[in-house]
């Protein structure tokens, strides 16, 4: 069970209010109870919010928004640079938590609050660089320039599997361009808000600013739709299944207004003859069990060339015959559980499918007794030979599961079955045969948002924008140019001349 003195570093209750509005917390909703899949104890209590609660939310939020897009983006980016600071303070009490309420490795806990001190860095340079384009107008005497504006309120629903990081991606970015945030976590890790809400508070009121700027609703699915639905919120940022972007889509879309969507992945590496076997064994095998394979870029599909089939699988089930399941904060483990029973339910399901759509075991997964940790959410990471065309792989299962197939011929074989899936987010491949990752990063090559070259699907730094295609959602993140996403652009032409020249040359006289 989590130390009682990391959550009150945190300033987390046992019981705890959920949403936060103004000074204090509140919440009037239901309660959420948040179970600990690292070995099933209680983390804690938080009731939900409701429909007042929502309001007031919202109405504090645009008032805020009324001061702070005011404030130049510099000073904007100050409080991003002191919030940075203050996870530095905390990076081990937070990342200690995320481990413990969403199940993730501390190591991984710890990097995913790096992620989010990486992005704040980012930010900080960004508020000084919100750059629009000059042009050249073809009319004489006039000054043609495009400039980007605050949109207002930024509505954020997250996913469990990175409890902080994905939010820290969307308000390091949304406050330097001089927007404000209304967050709607996953209600399976509930606490890990409450502890960010806490954190930014501080800095909020160290510098005397409205605490609209950051506002956290915790609850159902229900709060997003509300979020969705509701023409005050600019812009809405969603990340999670394809099934639920579709639904925040159509929503969004049904009222005209903007959405950024980060959804499911179905990420694919190709192995070909000239791979470095050992790079790619490790790479393959992270990304198919980092975070039990419950991030949207674990390697679910190994695309193998027919040659190095039989000698690469085998690498594969050797490395599998090493993994340690287990507590992931023993830094010893190497695969921890899965989110919760309805995660390992979904997981059951797709090995049945595995078997009645004529896959073969390289590595038969399974489920671990929950006496063993006290908790029923650890599984096996299994390892399937399979058709690429089967119906169990062109879905994303997310759980420990990796798909084994076999190409033969030139390169662009294996790229048609990569890019056969309906999921467009991370692709790799292995290979020191430049004709080969040319051809796989060119414009007929993989048609992922994310495309690597020797090293995993897996992972990604906050420099380049994250996001990917089709059922991806077609949303980026994080960094390059994704800050134009939190902003509305604006063309301005300028006339310093006593006459009124029309564009195309058009000639209206009137006297």
């Amino acid at each position: 069970m989590i130390p009682k003195e990391i959550l009150m570093k945190l300033g987390i209750k046992d019981f705890q209010m959920g949403c936060h509005t103004g000074n204090e917390w509140h919440g009037s909703g239901e309660i959420i109870e948040s179970y600990s899949p690292v070995d099933g104890s209680l983390l804690g209590k938080v009731q939900a919010g409701s429909v007042e609660d929502y309001e007031n939310l919202i109405e504090r939020a645009e008032h805020a928004f009324l001061i702070f897009r005011k404030i130049p983006a510099p000073k904007r980016g100050e409080l991003v640079r002191q919030f940075g600071n203050k996870l530095r303070e905390k990076k081990l009490e937070l990342g200690q938590l995320v481990s413990w309420e969403m199940g993730k490795s501390l190591q991984e806990g710890l990097g995913e609050v790096q992620e989010m001190i990486d992005i704040c860095d980012f930010a900080v340079g960004l508020s000084r660089q919100l750059y629009g384009v000059t042009m050249t107008s073809e009319r004489p005497s006039h000054r043609l320039y495009d400039q980007y504006h605050p949109l207002g309120i930024v509505g954020i629903i997250s996913a469990f599997n990175f409890p902080v990081a994905v939010w820290s991606w969307n308000v390091a970015l949304a406050w330097v361009c001089g927007n404000v945030c209304v967050w709607k976590p996953s209600e399976k890790t509930p606490l890990c808000s409450i502890a960010c809400q806490n954190i930014i508070n501080e800095v909020l009121n160290e510098n005397n600013l409205p605490e609209g700027i950051s506002s956290v609703l915790n609850g159902g699915a229900n709060l997003g739709k509300w979020i969705a639905e509701d023409h005050r919120i600019s812009l809405v940022s969603a990340t999670g299944s394809t099934r639920m972007g579709k639904d925040v889509a159509q929503r969004v879309g049904a009222r005209l207004g903007k959405s950024l969507l980060e959804l499911g992945g179905n990420n694919a590496m190709i192995i070909t003859p000239s791979a470095d076997f050992d790079t790619a064994m490790r790479a393959a095998v992270f990304g198919a069990v980092g975070t039990c394979g419950q991030r949207c870029t674990s390697t679910r599909r190994l695309i193998v060339h027919k040659s190095i089939f039989k000698s690469f699988t085998e690498v594969i089930k050797k490395a599998y015959g090493q993994l340690k399941i287990g507590n992931p904060l023993d830094k010893n483990n190497h695969v921890g559980p899965l989110i919760d029973s309805t995660a390992v339910e979904i997981y059951k399901e797709a090995l049945s499918q595995v078997e009645d759509q004529r896959g073969t075991w390289l590595v038969k997964g399974g489920l671990i007794s929950k006496e063993n940790h006290g908790s029923e959410c650890y599984v096996k990471p299994a390892v399937a030979i399979i058709a690429h065309d089967a119906d169990i792989v062109h879905k994303e299962t997310f759980a420990p599961i990796l798909y084994i197939m076999e190409y033969d011929g030139p390169i662009e074989n294996a790229i048609i079955i990569q890019n056969e899936v309906k999921q467009g987010l991370s692709s790799s491949i292995m290979s020191l045969n430049m004709q080969e990752t040319e051809a796989f990063l060119s414009h007929w090559g993989s048609d992922c948002g994310i495309a690597n070259v020797n090293i995993g699907t897996s992972g990604a730094e906050i420099g380049g924008a994250f996001g990917g295609e089709k059922e991806t959602g077609g949303g980026r993140e994080s960094g390059s140019d994704a800050w134009k996403s939190y902003m509305r652009r604006q063309t301005n032409t300028l006339n310093f001349s006593k006459d009124l020249p029309l564009a195309q040359g058009i000639i209206f006289d009137i006297k």
